[in-house]
């Protein structure tokens, strides 16, 4: 079974973990495995952030799932890829919204 299909002049790539499917769509020219490496990045962080991450997190915690991924991808290329910077950029955010 294939991650990846051919869609006019796009790919779709995808990657479903437990129940979750997290779908992109890039250039035919972009590297599948470096988008599903992104993708891979993403979820082990909104697992470390939510704790074994479910629908229901993003569901009722979306601006969160959408400030991990702002902080991971700038226009549309990976930008922070430590886990630790990201943690302390993720924490100082949830400390200005708590206060």
């Amino acid at each position: 079974m294939s991650n990846f299909i051919e869609w006019n002049q796009y790919k779709i790539i995808y990657k479903r973990y437990a129940s979750l499917y997290f779908i992109t769509l890039c250039d035919k020219e972009d590297n599948e495995l470096i988008v599903l490496e992104m993708i891979h990045h993403y979820v082990e962080c909104l697992d470390r952030y939510f704790g074994n991450v479910c629908e229901l997190d993003i569901i009722f915690n979306f601006h969160k799932a959408y400030y991990i991924i702002e902080e991971i991808l700038g226009a549309g290329y990976f930008q922070e890829s430590g886990i630790i910077s990201l943690y302390i950029a993720i924490y100082f955010n949830y400390l200005i919204l708590k206060f």
